[in-house]
């Protein structure tokens, strides 16, 4: 570790961006509430829903991108973590595109996409720099990632400044098809080695297959592939048939990972339950592309959205901070709390496009629910984020 005498917050990378993008998630969706029931307007140029999604995929999953990526790549690397001031501009560098998203309706479009899109592009080159370094060459794939996702939010900003409807075009397919390809690729790795590990020290006998085997790649370049296709080409039967393949592929995935017999401690058990909603997100818009009306368009990408990286994101936000922070690997019931509301919020946000009559009351309880979620987090986590490691 570099030495690091001030604010405890600017210490470790998942310090500030875990704390930031739990508040902001749950201070967006007070404020997208308000704009549904037309209690508030803000002066963004991007309508409602598009901000609404933006600030969920490009927002809030960036913060959280960030503080794992900082905290993840100098284990991988074995060089020293970025701290301090250094980190302290990356995190403003987030806050300023987080403002400037919500007052640019009366801001030039290059400004306002500059200003955004510089902490994505800083990042990439602050990981890119350790990665290289490091000679870590495994996982460039994450930095590729990482520059997909800048990418993505570029076209968001273009496709809103050229007067399509950004929420559902190709920059939010572009950064939630690299959000869920994320969490391919890194719970692919995390969670059948915290579950082995978990299980080991239980003493059971029939363990997670290892990550990464043959299996592995096979469903990740299938899935690579079937995102491609949905991107491009979002209501062709090939996106429909390709996502029903990898959800089943996905299925079968996580089963080889013993998720069953991780019940006893729900800080391993979510990863699984989080992993789940990504196979049947692709089912559900696999089926909806073939047979419209089936699920619900929004209904079927909030499996993805709220589901595989809302819970997800909690799930690894959660672990990493109990751990980093010398605390005990295993979830409290306030942690399972949090867990339940981001599951309520994702079923009842599911449920509201099926039972479109009914969605005058479940959009507002899924959006409550979302909001216990992320600010239970910022509540039960943040002083311990905002303070120096326990010792033990």
């Amino acid at each position: 570790m570099r030495a690091w005498h001030g604010p405890a917050i600017l210490s470790y990378g998942f310090r500030p961006f875990f704390l930031g993008g739990s508040c902001w998630a749950a201070m967006a969706m007070v404020l997208w509430i308000a704009m549904l029931t037309g209690y508030l307007a803000l002066p963004t140029a991007f309508d409602p829903v598009s901000w609404h999604a933006h600030e969920f995929l490009y927002g809030y999953l960036g913060a959280v991108a960030a503080g794992f990526l900082l905290t993840a790549v100098p284990n991988w690397t074995g060089r020293l973590p970025i701290v301090g001031w250094r980190l302290g501009g990356l995190a403003a560098l987030w806050l300023a595109g987080r403002l400037m998203a919500a007052v640019s309706g009366g801001l030039p479009v290059w400004l306002v996409a500059a200003i955004d899109l510089a902490f994505p592009l800083v990042l990439a080159l602050a990981i890119g720099r350790e990665i290289i370094a490091g000679r870590n060459w495994r996982n460039l794939i994450v930095l590729a990632m990482l520059t997909v996702l800048a990418l993505g939010n570029a076209v968001f900003h273009w496709e809103a400044a050229n007067g399509y409807h950004a929420a559902q075009g190709a920059g939010l397919r572009i950064g939630l098809g690299t959000g869920i390809m994320m969490i391919a690729v890194i719970g692919g790795r995390i969670i059948p080695s915290f579950t082995r590990n978990w299980m080991v020290r239980r003493g059971e006998a029939f363990l997670p297959v290892p990550p990464m085997q043959r299996f592995d790649r096979l469903a990740l370049i299938a899935l690579l592939a079937a995102l491609l296709v949905w991107v491009i080409r979002p209501e062709a039967i090939a996106s429909g048939i390709a996502l029903l393949v990898v959800g089943g592929m996905h299925l079968v995935r996580l089963a080889r990972w013993r998720g069953h017999r991780t019940f006893a401690e729900p800080l391993v058990l979510v990863l699984h339950v989080s992993y789940l909603f990504l196979p049947l997100g692709a089912l559900a818009i696999g089926a909806e592309i073939l047979l419209p009306g089936t699920f619900g368009q929004a209904a079927s990408l909030h499996l993805w959205t709220s589901g595989a990286i809302g819970m997800m994101t909690l799930a690894v936000m959660t672990r990493a901070t109990l751990g980093h922070t010398g605390q005990a690997l295993t979830a409290g019931s306030t942690t399972v709390a949090i867990y339940v509301s981001i599951a309520l919020a994702t079923l009842v946000r599911v449920c509201a496009g099926y039972w479109p009559e009914a969605a005058s009351w479940l959009h507002p309880l899924a959006g409550l629910a979302f909001v216990l979620a992320f600010m239970g987090f910022a509540l039960a986590y943040g002083p311990a984020l905002l303070r120096p490691r326990r010792r033990n």
